[in-house]
């Protein structure tokens, strides 16, 4: 069995808009979602400025009730939920019967880098003052990794397969390939696939330890993100989560569903930390290697490629991830893609990075334009030398996309590379 599979629903909770509708708004406007944090300067953090979500009370409590709203401490969770059950309701699913079976036919693989950080740093200390039986009911589902997956089966009554990946920043990418090929094979009819990251100094702190982090824009945070810029210092660390509905595309066809965009297949590889690649560096090679390998098992070829979404974190990467692109599809200069990196927006979102854009990759299928790139008015000459600089827009285009490529590249020199299509519905 083979199924073609399509997306059907989105959902998002991004520093720059919560909601697919303040999502759209600002990815098409360029507003950044990056702001100065009180707290990192207070933690004597060299990068005081973040990408964090800003969830309203309205939305909490459209997505929770009261009980849930006292228990659930952790932001990587309750983002995944709100992103999760979005992509749901957008897909134009109802929730079943609580008293009923489970969804048989429906599943999620909803990824994060850590869980509950925060709520776990609170257990540890009551734990060493004594206080075990005061922990709550609660902590182990806020602090297993799978936490995010298993409250979004209960929410939804899911019967299929329910498990999380973790992958560092190719999580988000990972899930929706690992999620297609479920529907693909005819084992689900529908998958929910996401990832979410916790805001956390906790989290942050290890990337500033690394001194990955720029430092040189803490007085003008929406100018901290530079991706392909020639003054780009360093990722800003962000959070948020992305979720996208995929469903055979028989079944979406069967109930009439939206449909943003048909998911043609992809590649998910390692470098295994070799010819350059480390824990923290690709390999290019490999990298190279997993977009080819993507484009054969879409059955397209990379001249064709309409748009690049890429992973572009504001590093000193950008211009070797350019220079891989190039190389894996074969085209430079005036052949090159339309490229946009939606971190100049969003700061580097870690585990959830991947979902996010990709809910941006559909959108710019579906309605047809290219969002613009912001803080890259000085792109660097290695960048330049093999794209023309009109090929990374810096205001909004409206324009038809056929074929979409978007990657994601993380820590341990793992990668993954998504092929998405434009679906004509008659």
């Amino acid at each position: 069995m083979s199924n073609r599979v399509v997306i059907t629903g989105l959902g998002v909770v991004s520093p720059n808009g919560v909601g697919i509708p303040a999502f759209r708004t600002a990815i098409q406007q360029g507003v950044s979602g990056i702001r100065f944090e009180e707290q990192l300067a207070a933690l004597n953090f060299s990068c005081q400025i973040a990408g964090k979500p800003e969830v309203s009370q309205e939305i909490l409590t459209a997505y929770f009730n009261e009980l849930e709203l006292k228990q659930l401490t952790s932001s990587g969770i309750i983002y995944g939920i709100i992103a999760g059950l979005e992509a749901w309701q957008d897909a134009g699913l109802s929730i079943g019967d609580e008293n009923g079976d489970p969804d048989w036919d429906s599943g999620t693989i909803f990824g994060t880098g850590t869980s509950g950080v925060e709520k776990f740093r609170e257990s540890v200390y009551k734990v060493d003052e004594g206080q075990v039986r005061r922990l709550g009911s609660s902590v182990v589902p806020q602090t297993m990794a799978s936490g995010v997956s298993a409250y979004l089966a209960g929410k939804l009554g899911l019967g299929n397969q329910v498990t999380t990946n973790s992958s560092a920043c190719t999580t988000g990418a990972e899930s929706l390939l690992l999620a297609y090929e479920r529907i693909k094979n005819g084992q689900a009819v529908r998958m929910l696939a996401g990832a979410t990251s916790d805001s956390s100094p906790y989290i942050w702190g290890g990337f500033d330890a690394l001194k990955v982090c720029t430092y040189k824009f803490n007085a003008t945070p929406e100018k901290g993100s530079r991706p392909l810029s020639a003054s780009a210092s360093g990722i800003v660390p962000g959070s948020g989560a992305g979720a996208l509905l995929l469903e055979s595309l028989e079944a979406a066809l069967e109930r009439g569903a939206n449909i943003y965009a048909e998911v043609l297949g992809g590649n998910i590889n390692a470098g295994g930390q070799r010819n350059g690649g480390t824990m923290t560096a690709p390999n290019s090679k490999a990298v190279q290697h997993c977009i080819t390998a993507a484009l054969a098992n879409a059955g397209v070829n990379g001249a064709d490629i309409d748009l690049v979404n890429g992973h572009l974190t504001a590093t000193g990467k950008d211009a070797e991830e350019v220079m891989n692109w190039s190389k894996a599809l074969g085209v430079e200069g005036e052949r090159f893609p339309y490229l946009n990196a939606l971190k100049s927006m969003t700061g580097h979102c870690l585990s959830a990075s991947g979902s996010i854009e990709l809910v941006a990759s559909a959108l710019q299928i579906k309605e047809g334009f290219i969002f613009p790139n912001i803080n890259c008015e000085d792109l660097h000459p290695e960048v330049t030398a093999l794209v023309d600089p009109q090929r990374i827009p810096r205001t909004l285009l409206h324009k038809s996309i056929n074929l979409l490529a978007k990657a994601s590249f993380g820590f341990g020199d793992v990668n993954a590379c998504v092929i998405l299509k434009k679906y004509l519905q008659s």
